[in-house]
């Protein structure tokens, strides 16, 4: 009998004491994995903010850095602002959000973009700049043809082929776009400096779109009777002015130069509707962007600016 009670109290005893002890839980905070970071640890994400993907040559810029990004093994988002500065403010914005490892940035205002790029700064986020440039924020490296010079070779280009005097159009990008700056810049230059019997009869813009090119180069027809040749700032423009002197009739007697090398516009060369086209390396561009970003998120120095070859494209050197 008490051999039976001293085993109920025993069993009773070891009820209670592990009543007492606390249930196992998950460990400390401090304790705890830590979780993985969106895309992995060491994923490197990269922004790229364009102006716009309804122009071939961004959509050639675009190809190019996501080949890039492909073969160094990282992330790239690619943003459309089609050509408004507000819209691109807002994809920025989301990507600064998103906490992306460096933006690319091909602004559609230089000024216009500043906020953008310092809002950037600020986070801590590295900012590039390509094909077109910033007014302001901190830029680590600007990847770009020289603008002005390609301004320039167009501007020798035509005044050589209009034997040094004759009625020229200038049709503009982008107001406030760096490309369109710079390219009327160098344009402008060469032309006062080297080729006074050039008179520039009309200079408006065309906003880099070939409907406008056509629309804007259809009212200058009327308003000039004489037009002996046409520079606009890019590729896109000048199709659109071609067929509207086309439609007038008049595009025998005018030479047109263009800017970018677009597939229409070498094509354009080749038909012998465009006499010469200023080549850009859109597909270099973006592979440089991605490459240099890389880059200085590893740690190495990159050059502010980082050039990228021009060349003219005639009928004598198309291919």
């Amino acid at each position: 009998m008490k051999r039976t009670l001293w085993i109920v109290s025993l069993l009773v005893f070891a009820l209670v004491f592990s009543a007492c002890q606390p249930v196992a839980g998950p460990p400390p905070a401090s304790e705890q994995p830590a979780a993985a970071e969106e895309g992995g640890a060491g994923q490197v994400t990269l922004g790229l903010a364009l102006s716009t993907l309804n122009n071939p040559f961004f959509v050639d810029l675009r190809d190019g850095a996501q080949a890039a990004a492909d073969a160094q093994g990282v992330e790239l988002i690619v943003v459309d602002a089609q050509d408004d500065p507000a819209t691109q403010a807002a994809s920025i914005e989301d990507l600064i959000q998103r906490g992306v490892s460096a933006l690319l940035i091909n602004p559609t205002d230089a000024d216009a973009i500043v906020p953008s790029v310092e809002a950037a700064n600020a986070a801590g986020i590295p900012v590039f700049t390509v094909d077109r440039s910033a007014n302001g924020g901190e830029i680590v490296s600007h990847i770009a043809s020289d603008n002005v010079a390609g301004g320039r070779m167009a501007a020798e280009f035509l005044c050589n082929a209009l034997g040094g005097s004759g009625k020229v159009v200038e049709l503009e990008g982008i107001p406030g776009a760096s490309a369109a700056r710079d390219r009327g810049q160098g344009f402008n230059e060469y032309m006062s400096e080297n080729c006074s019997g050039v008179e520039i009869v009309a200079r408006q813009t065309a906003n880099f779109n070939r409907a406008e090119g056509l629309t804007v180069f259809e009212n200058i027809l009327q308003a000039q009777p004489e037009i002996d040749g046409v520079f606009a700032h890019n590729d896109e423009m000048i199709l659109g002015a071609i067929q509207a002197a086309e439609a007038a009739g008049r595009a025998e007697e005018i030479i047109f130069v263009g800017f970018d090398a677009i597939d229409d516009a070498v094509q354009a060369v080749k038909d012998g509707k465009l006499a010469a086209t200023v080549a850009q390396q859109p597909k270099e561009m973006g592979r440089l962007a991605v490459e240099t970003a890389v880059k200085h998120l590893n740690g190495e120095e990159t050059p502010a600016f980082i050039p990228v070859d021009l060349a003219l494209v005639t009928a004598e050197t198309v291919k």
